[in-house]
């Protein structure tokens, strides 16, 4: 097809504005109104679109930036029908024949004569009436030409903008998943609906168009009057709607050609000053491993990944063309730390496991979306530990997945992790479902199940399902069924049941249970495991809220035969204990279940901890702790029991262990900070920190080196956080110090870069106006994203309350703060206590505005309300949060509306937990303080 040919019918804007007319016609009543149903019938599958679109980067004499473009589609009838549904939102399609489409068919008979054509607002259609039906078994081609606005909303085809040595500039980008293709072209805009795509872009000279494919040929040439270049690309595979990818921006790229054409985009200045030299360096590595890993070559002909400025999601995997936030690709050795080295490796990662698992063989339907991002953030740390071998990543999901995942899985508010098909169907239940469910507990149960199968075992049915499913869709049981048969195949490893029927138990019901072992008889038992244990499941489950449960197991130190647990309760005589000995359950955490013992066994475990705790290994150092405070929550053990699981950390260097105490200490923190609690829980973590903050000031010469180990700089960050807030002498003095060297100095930051979140808080909250402006100001000239959160976070950590409703103020203006980090400022303030009734105060004043700039954004949505209320705990916030939600139910809280009510959930749990635990853990930090 010759590229000039594409681009006739995108006439100029003053024409396309002057035909734009809507057709309202009377239209034929169609039995059960299809339009009224968000999900598309099943008589049309697309086989492959021609689209062009051309973006103009500069505003018109309205003031609005806009696209122009035309889309055909080819499709297939598989069954009779008069009425064609094809999803189309906030675009004005021009009349072709007085309607708003053109019909014709691939074949010799005539396509059947447009009746009427209009929109459905509500369902996001263009609704088309025929005269007669199109016949089953023929192809038809659509023609649609129409206009959009390239708003700033983050959303379907969109603008977003930076400046460069002191230069505005705009980019053209785009972020289609998971409804909002249908905002750039009209399409059949649902995953099952799989195609292959011809993409062309017209475009300013002098910037780079980049799409799915390859560029294939490029053209500078004039349409109506305006210098442009014509960029076409190779076709896409067949693949969703969801997945389509376009940039207009003058970025240049850091590039390798191994077996695959690698390129990594940026800003000019990005790629200057080296900040994607380790995207690339990775990405080669990563590919490999997940060829290897998924015995299947990748299926494309490049990689291209990409920063934006604006972008509300952490990365997107848009097939062949993945689009990053900055902070989430740049790595700068001289100013990134640690911590945003191994976020670039992990997400990077994450999107490259897309690659096959969910663009290669996609699911066919959002409500088990969770297999996807699930099996995505489970092997994003396998493919990221085999890039960076040293650092152990496979043991950090503990943190970052699992324990996040039980926080809210233990909850009568949580949901299974497989929803209804017909439970999922608007745009906002869609974009619900991405959340700590399905991402964390989906990561958990999938590295649950290659543990149980084996890892070998594992691959090779996950090999016959890619390969079979190819640029296909599946539904969740189809990987089972391959697992299975990997399983009969490979006749060592042993089930008590099918690979579906143990899954089952785990994805369609929600929680997970409590295993509980009384060594003095050897009974096991299971139990579903509540947060709050008088809280209330509505949700009915055709198991009983019993799991098919795999429990790994060690007897004093010793590791023991595997078994399972079938049914609520059942005796392993091999359990029982005699003497000293202890046993310990769900080695390494492997399970997605808490692990309680009788007090006998208890007690053991915490002589052996405080005895000699290398004795355990480091993960279940970290459960055994998770696990106390959680049973102390949930009244199943008494809170002294779970506070005792803390003394032995005097003595503990290891990272897992002392972040899992300081995660559950913060929630004692959120619900005493303001009581007389406080005092005698600070002078406790002081005298359990000071010991870990002497091993770092020791181990590196006074604070003039870098700890060797990867978790070893993550325990130092620690050390210093908590030394300083808890007031070990010479800490504040020391942060002090460094930003009172850095303000004398402001272009030679003589802070380490591991260590700069936690500096610039303490300094800023120690400090005043003037620490807070020289923070505002290093964050206006930041060069590199990840710099710039540090900034953001440490502006939230000031006491003075002025600030903090100024900074409050900043959220609501794109200039000082971006619309993609408004919502995570907001909950930054909201975890200071003096910015605790300032952040909900501004919530509830401005929920109608927060709602329409950034409900788009579903993550940072559900966020902001569970952010800003999870140290309510009293009778009048609770008032609160049940006259917010009553007063805004005309407004709605769309993806949120999940994280309200558990907010809701969350503060009642609060309310009784501090009631009955208060003057326990009061008595208990006052004696061991002392």
């Amino acid at each position: 097809m010759c590229i000039i040919c594409t681009v006739v019918s995108v006439v100029s804007v003053g024409l396309l504005v002057g035909i734009w007319i809507f057709q309202f016609l009377a239209y034929a009543e169609t039995p059960a109104a299809l339009w009224e149903n968000y999900r598309l019938p099943d008589n049309l599958l697309p086989d492959v679109y021609y689209v062009t679109l051309w973006p103009r980067l500069q505003q018109d004499d309205r003031g609005l930036y806009i696209f122009t473009g035309n889309s055909s589609v080819v499709f297939r009838c598989v069954k009779e029908t008069d009425l064609i549904l094809i999803h189309s939102n906030k675009l004005n399609l021009t009349t072709a024949g007085g309607h708003l489409v053109r019909l014709t068919a691939i074949s010799d008979a005539p396509a059947p004569a447009i009746s009427s054509t209009r929109m459905e607002v509500t369902t996001q259609y263009l609704v088309i009436q025929l005269n007669s039906k199109l016949k089953a078994g023929r192809s038809y081609e659509l023609f649609t030409e129409f206009i959009g606005e390239l708003a700033d909303d983050l959303a379907g085809f969109y603008r977003s903008e930076y400046f460069e040595d002191g230069v505005r500039k705009v980019v053209a980008t785009s972020q289609m998943h998971p409804t909002y293709a249908r905002k750039t072209f009209p399409c059949f805009d649902e995953p099952a609906m799989k195609a292959v795509f011809h993409i062309t872009v017209l475009h300013e000279r002098g910037t780079v168009a980049l799409s799915n494919g390859i560029e294939i040929e490029t053209l500078n040439t004039t349409v109506d009057g305006t210098a442009v270049t014509i960029t076409r690309f190779e076709p896409t595979q067949r693949m969703s709607s969801y997945l389509l990818a376009l940039v207009i921006s003058d970025y240049t790229n850091v590039q390798s050609t191994e077996s695959t054409l690698i390129r990594i985009w940026a800003r000019r200045k990005a790629v200057a000053d080296g900040h994607c030299a380790y995207a690339l360096n990775l990405t080669g590595r990563i590919l490999q491993f997940f060829e290897d890993y998924y015995k299947f070559p990748y299926p494309l002909s490049k990689s291209d990944q990409i920063a934006l400025p604006d972008f509300y999601f952490g990365a997107m995997e848009n097939w062949g063309l993945v689009t990053y936030r900055e902070t989430n690709l740049f790595y700068d050795p001289l100013i990134s730390s640690n911590a945003n080295k191994e976020k670039t490796a992990t997400i990077i990662a994450h999107e490259l496991a897309h690659m096959w698992f969910g663009n290669l063989v996609t699911l066919k339907w959002w409500n088990e979306v969770w297999l996807i991002e699930g099996f995505a953030t489970y092997v994003s740390f396998l493919g990221a530990d085999y890039a960076e071998p040293t650092w152990n990543l496979k043991d950090l999901i503990i943190l970052d997945n699992l324990h996040k995942a039980f926080a809210v899985d233990a909850l009568a508010t949580s949901r299974p992790l497989s929803s209804k098909e017909e439970d999922i169907t608007r745009p906002e239940q869609i974009s619900e479902v991405f959340d700590t469910i399905s991402y964390s507990k989906g990561a958990s149960v999938l590295r649950m199940l290659s543990d149980f199968l084996t890892e070998p075992v594992f691959l090779q049915g996950l090999k016959t399902y890619l390969n079979t499913f190819a640029y296909k869709n599946t539904v969740g049981s189809d990987l089972w069924d391959h697992l299975q048969r990997a399983v009969d195949t490979n006749g060592t490893v042993l089930l008590p049941m099918t690979v579906g029927e143990i899954m089952d138990r785990w994805v369609l019901q929600l929680g997970f249970p409590v295993v509980t072992i009384n060594t003095a008889t050897g009974q096991l038992s299971q139990k579903h495991f509540l947060l709050d244990p008088e809280s209330v499941v509505d949700a009915p489950s055709q198991f009983d809220y019993e799991w098919i449960v795999p429990v790994n197991w060690m007897k004093s130190g010793v590791e023991q035969t595997p078994v399972w647990l079938l049914e609520r309760s059942a005796f392993h005589s091999e359990m029982r204990t005699v003497g000293e000995d202890w046993v310990l359950l769900n080695l390494n955490l492997t399970g997605h279940y808490r692990v309680n013992y009788n007090v006998e066994n208890w007690e053991r475990i915490l002589n052996q901890l405080n005895s000699n705790h290398q004795a355990v290994p480091v993960i279940n150092r970290a459960q055994i702790v998770d696990d106390a405070f959680n049973l102390g929550r949930a009244k199943l053990i008494p809170v002294s029991l779970a506070l005792n699981t803390t003394k032995f950390l005097s003595k503990e260097t290891a990272y897992l262990p002392w972040q899992s105490a300081l995660n559950n200490l913060d929630y004692f923190c959120l619900m005493f900070d303001q009581t007389l609690v406080y005092e005698s829980m600070q002078a406790y973590l002081r005298k359990q920190i000071t010991p870990l903050f002497e091993h770092f000031r020791n181990i590196t010469t006074d604070w003039t080196e870098v700890p060797d180990g990867h978790t070893d700089q993550y325990n130092q960050v620690n050390a210093i956080r908590v030394a300083c807030s808890t007031g070990v002498d010479g800490c504040q003095n020391l942060t002090a110090e460094w930003f009172t060297q850095w303000m004398q100095h402001p272009e030679q930051n003589p802070i380490h870069p591991n260590l700069r979140s936690t500096v610039y808080c303490s300094a800023v909250a120690a400090g005043g106006a003037k620490e807070w402006d020289f923070a505002w100001e290093m964050l206006q000239t930041a060069s590199i994203a990840s710099e710039a959160d540090k900034l953001m976070s440490a502006l939230a950590c000031t006491k003075d309350t002025g600030l903090l409703e100024r900074y409050l103020t900043f959220t609501l203006d794109p200039m000082k703060i971006r619309k993609q980090d408004a919502t995570s400022v907001i909950v930054q303030i909201a975890g200071n206590v003096e910015g605790r009734s300032l952040a909900w105060n501004f919530i509830t004043l401005n929920w109608r505005y927060i709602f329409t700039e950034y409900g788009v954004g579903s993550f940072s949505f559900s966020k902001l309300l569970s952010g800003v209320t999870r140290t309510f705990s009293t009778q009048c916030q609770l008032d609160q949060l049940l006259q917010f939600k009553e007063q805004n139910a005309d407004v709605g809280f769309g993806s949120a509306s999940s994280a309200l009510d558990q907010a809701i959930e969350k503060t009642r749990a609060n309310m009784k937990w501090v009631l009955e635990n208060q003057r326990e853990i009061r008595d208990w930090f006052r004696a061991e303080a002392a």
